[in-house]
C-alpha cells in the first residue's frame, strides 16, 4: 500500500529549496549546530499491523560530524527493527543516531536509514522532527500519486503459477545452521538466542556446528552456548567436527600442516571422540552427529589431519562402534569429493557404523558434484553440506557489511549464498551449514569496528538465510511443484511438515512477479508471506487466500517464504 510522503524543512537562509514534496520554510534558532536541515519521512509499504519506512536527512549548510534525529509518534506506532542507524524508542519518543559506517553528514549530502514498525488503528506520519536538538518543523503537503500504482490482486482461484504436488516427495530436511568460532570465544547467551530462536528478529537456525578440540581442557568452552541452543531453539542438532588428533598421535607430531593419524593410535582416537561425546552428554549437551575429520584433503598451517578414503573406511570399520551416543559422519572433504566417502559407503561394516555423509561446498559446484549423491541415497545416508564461506563482496575487507542496503552485499548473498542453498535442496541434500554464524560478513555482527557491524545484531545475510532456516524445520520433507511461464524466473522449492506447506522463493531477476497464484494440494486455513530484499528484512507481506490458493507479489531481487497452514 503506497502512502503519502511527508517532508519537513527548516532553513536559515531565505532561499527556497526544492524538495520531493512541498514544504514551508521555518527559521532556525540562532547559533544552531547545523546551518539547516531537511528531513524526508516516507512509508514505503504498509500491511495489516505493520509498515516499513525510510528517512533521509539532508544538511544544507556546514557539515555535521555526528547526528541525532528525534520525533514522536502519536498513534501507538512501535519500531521493531532498523538499519543504517541506532534507533531507540521510549514511549512515543523515537531517537535515531548515526552509526560508524554512515559517517558525518557532508555538506549538501544525504544520510538515509530505514526501519520496520507495527501499528494499531492508524499509522499517521510524524510531522515534527529535530536534528541535534534543532527543530525541523515545516508545513507539509502530500506528494502526488505514484506513477506506478501498486499491483491489484486478481480474483482468487485463477490459474496457478506455482502448483504444489505433495504426492511426490524427496528428501527429509535435517536443518540449516552455522558454526561457532572453532578457536575463539563462545557465543553469548544472547547471540545464541538470536541465531536459533524463532521470535521476531531471530534467525531460527536448527543446526550448530562446533569444534572438537584435541585438548580435553578446551571442551568446556562452548558448553553453555550449546546448552542454550538445545534448550532455547526448536529441535536443534549439534554437529561436532575435529580438525586434528593430539599431536603425539600423528606422523608429523604436530597439530598443524596435516600429518596422518598413526595406525596404532586408531583406537585412541576413537576413544578420544567417544570421551568428548560422553563429556558433553554429562554437561547436558547431547552431540547428535560427530564427524571423523574436517577436510581430510586439506593440510593448512593450522589444525588439520590427512586421511585417504580407504584409511577413513578402515578406521570406521574397525573402530566406529567405540563412539557411543552419537551418529558418526564421514568425511567433510573440501569439495564433496566422493573419493573420501565412497569406500566407506561400499563397505557394509563401515557403512553401518556411520549415520551421515558430509562435505563442503568449496569447488563442489565447479566439479559437478552439486547434485544428488546417488550412492549415499542408495544406502539411506543423509547428505549434509557442513561448511561454506564466501565474502568476496568486500574486496578484502571494508565496512560495507553493516549497511543492509549495500548492493554488493545483497547481490552476493542472493546470487551466491541463497542460490546454493536452493541448489543443495534440489540436489536432495538434507542440511546446509554455513561457516561462522557470528562474523561481520555472516548472520549476526561481531562488532569489529573496521567492518561496521554491531555485535550480536542480525545482518542482511542472516535475514536471508532465515527464509529457509526459520520456516523449513527439521523433519519437513521436500515435495514436488510445477511452474507456469509467468513464474519461470523464480527458483522455488516446497516442503511439507507440522501441518504446513512452505515454499521458499528466490527471484534473482530484476523484475517483480506480481499477482502470482500459488496452489496448495488442499484448502488452507491461513497463508503468511515473508520477504527479504535489499530494503526489507524478513518483512511480512500481504496475501489473499481463497480455498487452496494464495496470491502474492514476489519482489524483484528478493527471497521470500510462503507458509500455508493446512
Amino acid at each position: 500500500m503506497r502512502r503519502r510522503r511527508v517532508t519537513n524543512a527548516a532553513l536559515v537562509s531565505a532561499g527556497a529549496v526544492l524538495l520531493a514534496s512541498a514544504a514551508v520554510a521555518v527559521a532556525m534558532p540562532a547559533g544552531a549546530a547545523a546551518a539547516g536541515c531537511s528531513v524526508t519521512y516516507s512509508v514505503s509499504s504498509q500491511w495489516q499491523g505493520g509498515f516499513g519506512a525510510n528517512v533521509a536527512i539532508t544538511n544544507l549548510g556546514d557539515a555535521v560530524t555526528s547526528w541525532t534525529l528525534t520525533w514522536n509518534y502519536n498513534a501507538g506506532q512501535t519500531v521493531t527493527q532498523a538499519w543504517n542507524t541506532t534507533l531507540t524508542q521510549s514511549g512515543t519518543a523515537v531517537t535515531a543516531k548515526n552509526v560508524s559506517y554512515n559517517g558525518a553528514i557532508a555538506t549538501n549530502g544525504t544520510v538515509s536509514f530505514g526501519f520496520n514498525g507495527s501499528w494499531t488503528g492508524s499509522n499517521p506520519d510524524p510531522t515534527t522532527f529535530a536534528l541535534n536538538g534543532v527543530g525541523c518543523t515545516g508545513g507539509t503537503e502530500p506528494t502526488p500519486p505514484p506513477t506506478d500504482p501498486p499491483p491489484t490482486t486478481p480474483p482468487p482461484n485463477g490459474p496457478a503459477d506455482i502448483t504444489v504436488n505433495s504426492a511426490t516427495r524427496y528428501q527429509t530436511v535435517d536443518g540449516f545452521g552455522a558454526a561457532q568460532s572453532i578457536w575463539g570465544s563462545a557465543w553469548s547467551t544472547a547471540d545464541t538466542q538470536t541465531l536459533v530462536g524463532m521470535g521476531a528478529n531471530q534467525l531460527g537456525l536448527s543446526i550448530v556446528r562446533t569444534g572438537l578440540s584435541p585438548e580435553s581442557s578446551e571442551w568446556a568452552t562452548h558448553v553453555n552456548s550449546l546448552k542454550t541452543a538445545k534448550s532455547y531453539g526448536s529441535n536443534v542438532k549439534i554437529l561436532a567436527s575435529p580438525w586434528t588428533a593430539p599431536a603425539a598421535w600423528k606422523t608429523n607430531n604436530s597439530r598443524v600442516n596435516g600429518g596422518k593419524l598413526k595406525t596404532d593410535y586408531y583406537d585412541d582416537y576413537a576413544n578420544h571422540l567417544n570421551s568428548y561425546v560422553q563429556y558433553m552428554r554429562g554437561q547436558g549437551v547431547p552431540i547428535d552427529v560427530t564427524s571423523v575429520q574436517n577436510e581430510p584433503d586439506w593440510h593448512p598451517d593450522y589444525d588439520s589431519m590427512d586421511w585417504s578414503g580407504t584409511e577413513l573406511r578402515t578406521f570406521l570399520r574397525d573402530q566406529g562402534t567405540k563412539v557411543q551416543n552419537t551418529k558418526l559422519m564421514v568425511a567433510e572433504a573440501v569439495n564433496m569429493n566422493y573419493g573420501y566417502t565412497d569406500p566407506t559407503l561400499n563397505d557394509a561394516t563401515a557403512r553401518n557404523n556411520i549415520g551421515y555423509v558430509g562435505g563442503h561446498l568449496y569447488g563442489t559446484e565447479e566439479s559437478g558434484r552439486l547434485r544428488p549423491y546417488s550412492l549415499a541415497e542408495q544406502h539411506n545416508k543423509p547428505v549434509w553440506m557442513t561448511e561454506w564461506n564466501l565474502h568476496a563482496a568486500d574486496g578484502g575487507g571494508s565496512n560495507i557489511w553493516g549497511n543492509p542496503a549495500n548492493a554488493a552485499v545483497w547481490n552476493e548473498t542472493l546470487d551466491d549464498i541463497m542460490r546454493t542453498v536452493h541448489k543443495s535442496m534440489e540436489a536432495n541434500w538434507n542440511a546446509y551449514i554455513w561457516w561462522y554464524g557470528k562474523r561481520y560478513y555472516s548472520f549476526i555482527g561481531d562488532g569489529e569496528s573496521a567492518f561496521g557491524t554491531v555485535a550480536g545484531a542480525p545482518l542482511k545475510r542472516g535475514y536471508a538465510f532465515s527464509q529457509y532456516a526459520k520456516y523449513v524445520r527439521p523433519g519437513y520433507q521436500r515435495v514436488a511443484l510445477t511452474k507456469s511461464s509467468k513464474a519461470s524466473p523464480l527458483e522455488v522449492t516446497a516442503y511439507q511438515g507440522d501441518g504446513k506447506i512452505t515454499l521458499v522463493i528466490l527471484n534473482r531477476s530484476n523484475s517483480a512477479v506480481n499477482n502470482a497464484v500459488i496452489q496448495a494440494p488442499q484448502n488452507v486455513s491461513r497463508a503468511e508471506h515473508y520477504l527479504t530484499s535489499q530494503s526489507a528484512n524478513a518483512a511480512s507481506q500481504p496475501t489473499s487466500v481463497n480455498g487452496g490458493q494464495a496470491t502474492i507479489n514476489v519482489g524483484a531481487r528478493s527471497i521470500s517464504t510462503l507458509v500455508f497452514t493446512l
